[in-house]
């Protein structure tokens, strides 16, 4: 029997989302498998999962796609959720009314009380995950492993997002004041310092994010299953912050920034910054990078960098993360899934999987509950 996971929901509630109609999972274990065919809506649940914390969801679309076809146009999510302060229950939906801007027309509630935003749900989940879509991630472009290094610096430190989209709209603020025949120059003074100052306040947290991750990296280096990992950010303002004192490095950031608008003018966009970071991971065993590794060694190692930030983030908050892990076991051995279930058991905290064989699970019995998921409709397979 599985430990009682400190952060883990108990009920979900969807509507009108995606294939659902209407569907309500309750769940008191620690370990979700969900099967089926592909197609079913397994990955649909996990979506509904994702958007219960700031941001558009672990598939990352616009809020206008999720209603169901030949529904009403809009769609909720409800859960209860265990936390280590006591239940809470959090609920999200979107009205039909296109979103231009990040969260638009969605609607966020806590108990009972509308929110503001979005931002407030990161005060109770954290939440990791990976999907099929990452599995070549260290192949693919430099902005993919951005994000993936964003989203897991955020999980243990909910401000790191906010501290994005507050770089993000400012810099685009001064690409159009750029694009003026004469830009107010006081105005772009003003728009740069507040970019530096968030540039540097998002390369500190990714650098300290960092390294904790790679200190619980190294905590499993002989005991894991997946392969260890050397992590690091090539990035310039990073490269400053770990260097100089943060007030230096804001005014240094704002000289570029002053330096490079005739060049940032002409190409349209701001070329340096740390929006241009990337993440650069190295699989330790081989010493090779990870983007030269096989597709079996990059899925192993990302399984192990997840499990790792798990870790970090359980150290940190004192709460391990919900893991949200579509299609996880399709290209690992018999040896492998069991070594996962036993890792995800080992460190507390309520994982979600999917995958289209039940078989991929049978490791799971005694461990966890198993469901299957056919034509948006759900039925409980087997359980501990």
């Amino acid at each position: 029997m599985t430990q009682r996971p400190t952060l883990a929901i108990r009920r979900l509630t969807l509507t009108e989302f995606r294939n659902y109609a209407a569907l309500r999972l309750e769940t008191e274990t620690q370990l979700v498998a969900l099967t089926g065919a592909n197609g079913a809506g397994k990955t649909n649940i996990l979506e509904a999962i994702s958007l219960l914390a700031p941001g558009r969801g672990l598939r990352g679309i616009t809020f206008e796609e999720l209603p169901r076809q030949g529904g009403s146009g809009s769609w909720a999510i409800a859960a209860e959720v265990e936390t280590e302060h006591g239940p809470v229950s959090l609920g999200t939906a979107w009205s039909g009314q296109p979103d231009a801007a990040e969260g638009g027309s969605r609607q966020v509630v806590i108990d009972g009380e509308a929110q503001k935003g979005a931002g407030a749900l990161g005060d109770y989940m954290r939440l990791l995950w990976l999907t099929p879509a990452q599995d070549r991630l260290f192949a693919g472009p430099g902005s993919d492993r951005r994000r993936f290094l964003d989203r897991m610096v955020t999980a243990f430190d909910p401000e790191h997002a906010a501290r994005i989209t507050v770089f993000e709209k400012v810099m685009r603020e001064r690409n159009l004041l750029l694009e003026e025949t004469r830009p107010d120059p006081a105005w772009l003074s003003s728009l740069e310092a507040h970019m530096a100052e968030a540039a540097v306040a998002i390369s500190a947290a990714r650098l300290v994010g960092l390294e904790a991750l790679q200190t619980h990296i190294g905590e499993g280096r002989e005991t894991s299953s997946f392969p260890w990992a050397e992590v690091a950010v090539e990035g310039e303002i990073e490269a400053l912050v770990a260097q100089k004192p943060a007030v230096q490095v804001e005014d240094e950031y704002r000289r570029i920034l002053r330096d490079s608008r005739g060049l940032d003018r002409a190409a349209g966009r701001t070329l340096r910054g740390p929006h241009r970071s990337d993440l650069e991971v190295l699989h330790g065993p081989k010493k090779m990078a990870a983007g030269q590794c096989s597709t079996g060694e990059q899925k192993a190692l990302l399984i192990g960098l997840v499990l790792a930030q798990a870790r970090a983030v359980k150290a940190g908050a004192g709460v391990p993360p919900i893991l949200l892990l579509d299609e996880v076991a399709a290209h690992l051995d018999r040896a492998r899934r069991r070594s996962l279930l036993e890792a995800l058991a080992a460190l507390g905290s309520q994982s979600w999987m999917t995958g289209t064989d039940a078989q991929l699970f049978e490791a799971m019995v005694g461990m966890g509950a198993i469901f299957h998921v056919e034509d948006g409709r759900i039925s409980q397979a087997m359980e501990d």
